[in-house]
């Protein structure tokens, strides 16, 4: 089932100042003009400096922090009734985009019943500080420690192939399993040229995994194939070192509402593993195509390919996930934990269309709608077998629509309904920030 958000934004975002040092594409937009920031004033997303001027510090700058919080509330038939936030405290100053360094957390806790007493199937929260211009440089840190505990997790079987019908008998109950896992990532993103990073950092994850014996999980553990038995792998408590290492190019107009532009990003994580205390030894690569087209002034096509690989022995947490979502997550509709591999290839469009700007809680906004379509596929394992993947194309697939609510240049709230053949029976999906 979809896990449903209503959330509601209070606060002033990120204002842009001046350009992006490792995109000079991204300047300051209309929006962030003393003019715009009038009631009269329309918000704009797309309106920046046609010229390209280098960074130079102002002499005199002026800043002041920021405060953003939002709320939420929601929930569904697998976690219960949920509540949450999101907040951020900003740094901002003349001359810097987007800010000085932004402090952003998150946090959401569901509370259900089990066995007449009230559970809480799901918790997550994060932190994460994000400094650019670190020491001045074209050099952006972030550092993101997170803890996450999902007493609601599927399995439903390793491959594209595997089926959602339940044994005669037998509930939801049957395909659940549960893991805890908090994480902390460190990354540094630094200027190559103009419009490329290097990227490099490091992400230790604790993961401990509860698997009821007669459920699907434990029953693949017991009386699996030996290929399923070896995609699924030690199940003990275990800890996760991950190096990281990745180029980026990004030539977007702006990172909250791109209109033109591309963000590409190839990366590979590498686990050492081999020993006791960090059994895993895996790799990843992935490769992140985005890309944004102008249909007239209002009017966005986005798209996104993603490729992604799993290499050597992974833990059974990471075939389900392409980086911090679920492949359910990246094609809507689909559910989240529905489909386990190594290999993923997914694609997503949508065309954003911006209807109106208005002004509202002494700030410029922007309403807009979207239709979409995602799609992709995955393999159980980089070697074939059909038994677990089918023989056909096997796509997945689903398609809907939303609304989106601009704030200023730095917040966006998406609101999204979709279809898919996998759909139980609809999903539906409140959050911040666009797709990609």
């Amino acid at each position: 089932m979809a896990r449903v958000l209503v959330v509601l934004a209070f606060g002033s975002p990120a204002v842009a100042r001046a350009q992006n040092l490792l995109n000079s594409s991204e300047k300051p937009s209309s929006a962030a003009s003393p003019a715009a920031s009038s009631p009269s004033a329309a918000p704009s997303w797309h309106s920046y400096a046609a010229s390209s001027p280098s960074y130079e510090p102002p002499a005199e700058a002026s800043g002041k922090n920021q405060l953003t919080f939002v709320p939420a509330a929601g929930g569904s038939t697998d976690i219960g009734v949920a509540v949450g936030y999101f907040t951020a405290l900003t740094r901002n100053q003349t001359g810097y985009v987007p800010y000085v360094w932004n402090l952003e957390s998150a946090g959401l806790v569901s509370f259900g019943l089990k066995n007449g007493n009230v559970d809480l199937p799901y918790i997550d929260v994060f932190a994460k500080l994000t400094v650019p211009r670190l020491g001045g440089q074209p050099l952006d840190l972030e550092v993101r420690p997170s803890f996450t505990d999902e007493q609601a997790l599927y399995y439903y079987g390793m491959g594209n192939a595997s089926s959602a019908t339940l044994p005669a008998g037998q509930s939801l109950t049957y395909l659940q399993y549960a893991r805890i896992h908090p994480s902390l990532l460190t990354d540094v993103r630094v200027k190559v040229v103009d419009h490329v990073g290097a990227i490099a950092g490091t992400r230790f994850t604790e993961s401990s995994l509860a698997i009821p014996a007669d459920s699907k999980l434990g029953q693949d553990l017991r009386t699996g194939s030996p290929e399923v038995k070896g995609l699924i792998g030690p199940t003990a408590p275990s800890l996760v070192a991950l190096l990281i290492y990745g180029l980026q190019v990004d030539t977007r107009d702006s990172e909250v509402t791109p209109h033109r532009g591309t963000f590409d990003e190839a990366k590979v994580h590498l686990s050492p593993g081999g020993i006791p205390s960090l059994p895993y030894r895996y790799g990843e690569a992935s490769l992140n195509l985005r890309g944004y087209l102008p249909l007239g002034s209002h009017v966005t096509l986005a798209g996104r390919i993603i490729g992604d690989v799993l290499f050597g022995s992974p833990p059974m947490a990471e075939l389900p996930r392409f980086e911090d979502t679920y492949f359910g997550g990246d094609i809507r509709g689909v559910p989240a934990q529905r489909y386990y591999g190594k290999v993923k290839i997914i694609s997503n469009l949508e065309v954003r269309a911006r209807l109106f700007d208005f002004h509202a809680l002494s700030k410029p906004m922007s309403f807009g709608v979207e239709a979409f379509f995602d799609s992709g596929r995955v393999w159980a394992d980089t070697r074939p077998h059909p038994e677990l993947d089918g023989t056909g194309i096997g796509l997945k697939y689903g398609t809907g629509g939303g609304v989106r609510l601009t704030s200023g240049t730095a917040f966006v709230l998406r609101a999204d309904l979709a279809w898919s053949p996998d759909a139980i029976p609809i999903g539906a999906y409140v959050t911040a920030g666009e797709m990609f």
